[in-house]
């Protein structure tokens, strides 16, 4: 299992950059991530959200298989959009409802270096897209008004100081018992 890098992180917002080697190492990593994304309770996990900077992602949605995206490439995106809630690993406890294209084509190669493309829509077409900006260095919050943008970062930056001020080290520093 891995850690999962969040929001302040500036490897958030870097580029990740192509797979070069499909080998041993890289098929481990999916492993992790995959075996990561299940017990966090998510339904994608993205390289650079655990500090792997390559274009690969992961998802793993309940009725469908688990699949590995390595050096994505979204085709087409439908000009029809839906509007809904999602979170994300990197930001957890913040939500907001997110505008994507309803159904798209991606193409990319699995973890044995073998290329496929699929059109697919519904959660796992989001989920694809929301892994995909990761690889870009993009969060769901960027694809928010700004004034909203900002009270949710606010809101997630407030809450990490209140888990930090409560953390067991510092409630052992003010004589606490844990």
């Amino acid at each position: 299992m891995q850690q999962i890098i969040t929001l302040g992180s500036d490897q958030l917002r870097q580029k990740a950059e192509k797979v070069e080697k499909f080998d041993e190492d890289l098929i481990k990593t999916a492993s992790l991530m995959l075996e990561t994304v299940k017990k966090d309770k998510g339904v994608g996990l993205a390289g650079p959200q655990i500090g792997f900077m390559k274009r690969i992602f992961v998802t793993h949605i309940e009725g469908d298989e688990e699949r590995i995206f390595i050096n994505p490439s979204i085709l087409e995106t439908s000009q029809e959009t839906t509007k809904v809630e999602e979170g994300c690993l990197s930001v957890p406890g913040i939500y907001a409802k997110v505008i994507r294209s309803k159904s798209i084509k991606v193409q990319a190669w699995n973890e044995k270096g073998r290329p496929f493309t699929m059109e697919t829509g519904g959660l796992l077409a989001r989920v694809i897209q929301h892994e995909y900006d990761h690889l870009e260095g993009v969060l769901f919050l960027d694809r928010l008004p700004e004034e909203k943008r900002d009270a949710l970062t606010a809101k997630f930056e407030k809450k990490s100081r209140n888990l930090q001020r409560s953390s067991p080290r510092n409630l052992q520093r003010k004589g606490a018992k844990v």
